[in-house]
């Protein structure tokens, strides 16, 4: 005889049925904003977490009379999908995967949890073709903010730390954000186009297209050609007798138009990946300085100061770790560390040369 559940049973499924009906709305939501294969795989998900509320309903006993509200962070997540769309959602959704109850659930069957598991790799690969299409200009956005947060501050701090006056602090960490901006944009241009460039080279060439038409069909080098791509030396020969074939067909002006180009588009452009440097840069470097810009002073500014620079160092720590699939917090608070550490530093050298100055 099976044993009636306990209340508390009860109210465990019935937070297990709000959750998933949460989800599979997420995932309607973000559906709804996507069209083709994406659509159809957020449909396929909102599906089956259908299949695993159906399970919580039949264990109720029928739909309960009365629901309770879903977690905050699930309500979150139905908010910005039914008004964004966007990767920051699809990374939440993964880690809220990645903490599926469901393992150590005794009334959930096996195949659920191994549902969850394989939901999280699926919607870790739609969230990774947003990564891919953000990572160059958004990797020069943040390192940009993060650098001129970091670095700003550390030189107020330092040169603060001296006795100069508010103005001399103030100045100067004006002309580390024109600096740092400039250098950063600069860089990240040189960069950018470098790789884009190191890349193209990397192309096919049509240096000998002309000449395909002329080869002999049974004996030419065309083969040779492929296997440097990495082609098996049997598909190399064929490819080659079919190009040269091809030339010889009415009409055909390139007949190795039909071959895969490289997509350069993860490297991203190279006057956005500058601009979002410099922009960047400038709006972390600017924060630091505030204090000093609204006329404080000693203590009190470099206090405001650092809860500025703690609180926006926490913010882009997060975003980093939410969308590269890491805990948020723990890289969040990595980036705090790293600031105030560099900033701890620059400031106690500026005491040592207060000091040795007076």
């Amino acid at each position: 005889m099976t044993t009636p559940p306990t209340s508390r049973d009860r109210r465990r499924w019935t937070r297990y049925l709000v959750e998933e009906r949460a989800e599979a709305r997420v995932y309607r939501e973000l559906a709804a904003r996507r069209t083709g294969e994406e659509r159809s795989i957020l449909l396929a998900l909102a599906d089956a977490e259908g299949r695993h509320e159906a399970h919580w309903v039949e264990l109720l006993g029928g739909e309960p009379a009365r629901l309770p509200a879903p977690a905050l962070g699930q309500r979150l997540l139905g908010w910005m999908a039914s008004r964004f769309g966007s990767i920051f959602v699809l990374a939440l959704a993964q880690n809220a995967e990645a903490r599926s109850p469901y393992d150590d659930e005794p009334n959930a069957t096996a195949a659920m949890a191994a549902d969850e598991k394989v939901h999280h790799e699926v919607v870790r690969g739609l969230a990774a073709r947003g990564r891919r299409r953000l990572s160059g200009t958004f990797r020069a956005a943040v390192f940009g903010a993060n650098d001129g947060l970091v670095s700003n501050l550390a030189l107020v701090m330092g040169i603060g730390a001296t006795g100069v006056a508010p103005g001399f602090v103030l100045f100067s960490g004006i002309a580390g954000l024109l600096a740092g901006a400039l250098s950063m944009g600069a860089g990240e241009f040189v960069s950018v186009r470098s790789q884009r460039e190191m890349l193209d080279a990397t192309e096919p060439s049509n240096f000998a297209d002309d000449a395909i038409p002329h080869l002999d069909i049974d004996a030419n080098e065309l083969a040779l050609v492929y296997r440097t791509r990495g082609i098996p030396e049997a598909e190399a020969q064929q490819r080659a007798r079919s190009a040269v074939e091809a030339s010889r067909l009415p009409d055909n002006a390139n007949p190795r138009a039909h071959e895969p180009t490289g997509d350069h588009e993860i490297v991203g452009g190279a006057w956005g990946a500058s601009i979002s440097s410099f922009l960047f840069f400038a709006s972390g470097a600017i924060i630091p300085v505030l204090p000093w810009l609204f006329g404080l002073s000693g203590v009190a500014a470099v206090v405001l100061a650092l809860a500025l620079v703690g609180l926006a160092l926490l913010g882009t720590g997060a975003m980093v770790g939410l969308l590269s699939g890491a805990p948020p917090l723990r890289r969040a608070l990595r980036q705090l560390l790293i600031g105030y550490g560099a900033a701890a530093v620059t400031y106690v050298l500026g005491l040592l040369f207060g000091v040795s100055a007076a």
